[in-house]
């Protein structure tokens, strides 16, 4: 079988360097992969590894998630950050119950349809969980692709048409070989050709980067970095917090200890009913979603 000179060297990096992650090892089920896909993102390996597992023991497959109340997915998802991701994952299990006897579907299209997945998940799901031949395109690959072959030190905000069919060009014409290099040129993004500091000694692609090869130029506009403290969704995490703890119902008295802000407070609050991660219970009174 015959590499392109970007593929041989990416791939037998990974053989001697990837991580030993649960969602990768031999045996893990389709539901495994859709279940970190979902916790991967925007959230560190390093918070997602206990959730993952502690998710998966207590929910071993969709049918298990879908027979449970929806707030209980809430409050499982702990600290891991954008919650409503907890509930998008307890609806397609619902839709994987329902429309699929309880079997996460293979084909794109039918990830595509479930609630809560996008392109990206759709596709890392089809190729890392049933072999499928897709461009998988997260920050990573995109960070990493951008510099090795048109020489742009970051990634725009969001992914063009141009980014996807170069993406695409790069795949491997082996289905099962494309799997393995989509994960493995994320792997590649996330320890070696990071956003930051990448560490160019040690990319099996330096000697050929077009990045590093331009002399590493500057991006073209520096994003700022996001603003967590005082916003709107620190509140809201506030607000869950006290909600997760609690066996039932919460008190609007509760939930005012949180913060001291009225106007942001019940603003927050009031997402967060409108996004379903809470139900609001007569008269000052709240809860986890019970369906």
């Amino acid at each position: 079988m015959t590499l392109s000179p970007l593929h041989a060297p990416v791939l037998d990096w990974y053989a001697g360097h990837a991580r030993d992650l649960p969602w990768r090892r031999p045996g893990t089920t389709p539901w495994g992969v859709l279940v970190s896909e979902v916790m991967l993102q925007q959230t560190p390996v390093a918070r997602v590894l206990p959730a993952y597992l502690d998710w998966l023991q207590r929910w071993p497959t969709a049918g298990a998630l879908a027979a449970d109340p929806a707030g209980e997915a809430v409050r499982a998802w702990g600290r891991l950050g954008y919650p409503r991701r907890a509930l998008r994952l307890h609806q397609a299990a619902r839709a994987i119950v329902d429309g699929h006897a309880g079997e996460v579907p293979s084909s794109y299209d039918d990830l595509l349809a479930l609630p809560g997945v996008g392109s990206y998940t759709a596709a890392a799901v089809a190729s890392f969980a049933f072999g499928g031949r897709h461009a998988v395109l997260d920050t990573n690959v995109r960070r990493v692709v951008g510099r090795a072959v048109s020489g742009r030190a970051l990634p725009g905000p969001t992914l063009t048409a141009g980014e996807r069919r170069l993406a695409e060009d790069l795949l491997p014409e082996q289905p099962a070989l494309a799997a393995v290099w989509g994960v493995a040129v994320m792997e590649l993004g996330a320890l070696v050709c990071t956003a930051r500091a990448p560490r160019c000694a040690d990319c099996p692609l330096v000697s050929t980067c077009a990045w590093r090869t331009a002399g590493k130029p500057e991006p073209d506009t520096r994003r700022p970095g996001e603003r967590y403290a005082g916003t709107d969704r620190q509140v809201r995490g506030r607000l869950l917090a006290v909600l997760r703890e609690a066996e039932g119902t919460v008190t609007s008295m509760a939930l005012d200890a949180v913060w001291d802000d009225d106007v942001q407070r019940n603003r927050a609050l009031a997402g967060l009913v409108e996004d379903g991660l809470v139900e609001r219970i007569g008269t000052g009174r709240f809860r986890l979603p019970a369906s």
